[in-house]
């Protein structure tokens, strides 16, 4: 034990967790720092595991747990009261935080393997007070196998997703994975920075690309007619039921793509999907059909699940943020402070979901809260 009282073995892996961070620059004037900012950092993360939802939960939160804190570093001053602490968010460069970040988690998971998710959610509450103040964006990409994080960039609205994409690309070792995107991103340019990634890619096809999506709906209705007997394809169905839904998926792989090719020139493209799904709940047929762009040669078979993984975005990120972490009731709202909120809860989220335990993300929240062994012990991962 130091004479803080600080144990040196905990220490030490916390030092390991917040040497990520030490590139992130403090524009405060050094000489009147009362509060380090790695503190404030491990303050800030060990209350949100802890279930903190807002900085005047974070400010209570460290005076109650000002013990617990000085096992892990000094805070000679205490914590910073909620408002100081809001200001401290808020001078924190977005972008480097995000940077960090993302070397933080390349070092805790690695490459990730399967699916990397990219997709985009508004942060509700953050709209400034001003009309044309409009509420954040962050761009999360998502490993679905390894349900981590990997990093975020925040935009101004859902309309810049696209010029956000290759900024997180470039963050991002993803070397062997297959990047999902929905229409929005399905761009030449972010397909051949994912190629130039060593990845792959599975792009959702929509009418935001011209004519691309209506040659390949043509093309994919005139060979159903002949039940493809004129091109190449793999096909196979699934079967899903649940709370009286029924929902039955056709993937049909279009592999002889050279047709599409001469016309449009997509890098690195392969194989056109096409999934036809029909729901039934409560006696009630829906149908839809979706189009897909892959620089992937696999069968219908393969390449249907991995079209169903991109929605852990969805359920496993966006819905968690929101329904445990409580995201969207955040009203932070000045300068870079919401955007580096997320990110904090985005780091608290990949620490609880490696913590050991069966227990539900909520449950290990309030046990975090609760025992604060079982907290250090998730930052000391």
């Amino acid at each position: 034990m130091n004479d803080l009282g600080c144990d040196a073995g905990a220490l030490a892996e916390t030092v390991v967790f917040l040497s990520h961070f030490k590139a992130l620059p403090d524009g405060r004037q050094s000489a009147k720092v009362r509060y380090p900012l790695d503190e404030v950092l491990l303050l800030c993360l060990m209350a949100v595991i802890a279930g903190a939802e807002a900085v005047t939960d974070i400010a209570r939160f460290g005076e109650k747990k000002l013990d617990l804190l000085r096992r892990f570093r000094p805070f000679r001053e205490g914590v910073p009261a909620h408002d100081h602490l809001g200001d401290i968010l808020a001078s924190l460069d977005a972008e480097q935080f995000q940077r960090c970040f993302a070397a933080w988690v390349a070092s805790l998971a690695g490459v990730p393997e399967g699916v990397v998710a990219i997709d985009g959610k508004t942060v509700r509450r953050s709209k400034g007070s001003r009309a044309s103040e409009e509420p954040i964006h962050m761009v999360s990409a998502f490993a679905a196998r390894q349900r981590l994080v990997l990093g975020q960039v925040k935009v101004a609205d859902k309309a810049n997703e696209i010029l956000a994409i290759p900024k997180l690309l470039d963050m991002l070792a993803i070397e062997g994975a297959i990047v999902t995107i929905d229409a929005m991103g399905c761009q030449r340019a972010i397909a051949r920075k994912v190629l130039d990634k060593k990845a792959d890619y599975i792009f959702a096809l929509k009418g935001n690309q011209g004519t691309l999506r209506s040659d390949v709906e043509l093309f994919a209705a005139e060979q159903k007619e002949n039940d493809f007997k004129e091109t190449t394809v793999s096909r196979s169905s699934t079967v899903d039921g649940d709370h009286g839904r029924i929902e039955t998926r056709d993937i049909t792989v279009i592999h002889d793509i050279d047709w599409l090719q001469d016309s449009h020139q997509w890098p690195g493209l392969k194989s056109v999907v096409m999934v036809q799904s029909t729901r039934e709940v409560g006696g009630k047929v829906e149908r839809e059909t979706r189009f897909y762009i892959t620089s992937l040669v696999l069968i219908a078979s393969a390449i249907g699940p991995l079209i169903r993984d991109h929605w852990a975005v969805e359920n496993s990120l966006h819905w968690v943020l929101d329904m445990i972490f409580r995201d969207d009731e955040c009203r932070l709202r000045t300068n870079h402070a919401p955007a580096n909120f997320t990110t904090i809860k985005h780091m608290a989220l990949n620490l609880i979901r490696r913590a050991p335990g069966k227990d539900s993300l909520r449950l290990k929240r309030k046990v975090a809260a609760w025992d604060d062994d079982f907290l250090a012990s998730t930052i000391s991962r």
